[in-house]
């Protein structure tokens, strides 16, 4: 298996001065697992009768199931995910709590 750094991983190197959302894209373009992975965990809450959920949660989780954990897998892209599971998942929208961003 080949050798992953955060490097290879984000694609990006954190010292070139990308935004959060240049590096999310990044990664999300490296690491499509994480997103399915974050997909079923949050539709297995609900079908278990939450309400609402913490992407938070479901990325301390997703470190602690994947074998060596995610490298990359920024706590930044919490709301980034949880925007993009709503938009592929409208009804989820009050499931996650979103606060307006600062920054792009």
């Amino acid at each position: 298996m080949e050798n992953l750094t955060p490097t290879t991983i984000l694609g990006t190197n954190r010292a070139s001065g990308r935004t959060i959302t240049e590096q999310f894209h990044a990664f999300d373009a490296h690491n499509p697992h994480v997103y399915r992975a974050l997909e079923r965990m949050a539709a297995r809450r609900l079908a278990g009768g939450a309400t609402r959920v913490s992407l938070k949660d479901l990325f301390e989780d997703l470190r602690r199931q994947l074998p060596y954990g995610v490298a990359g897998l920024n706590n930044n892209f919490t709301a980034l995910y949880a925007r993009r599971l709503i938009d592929d998942h409208p009804r989820w929208a009050g499931v996650f709590e979103l606060r307006r961003r600062r920054a792009a």
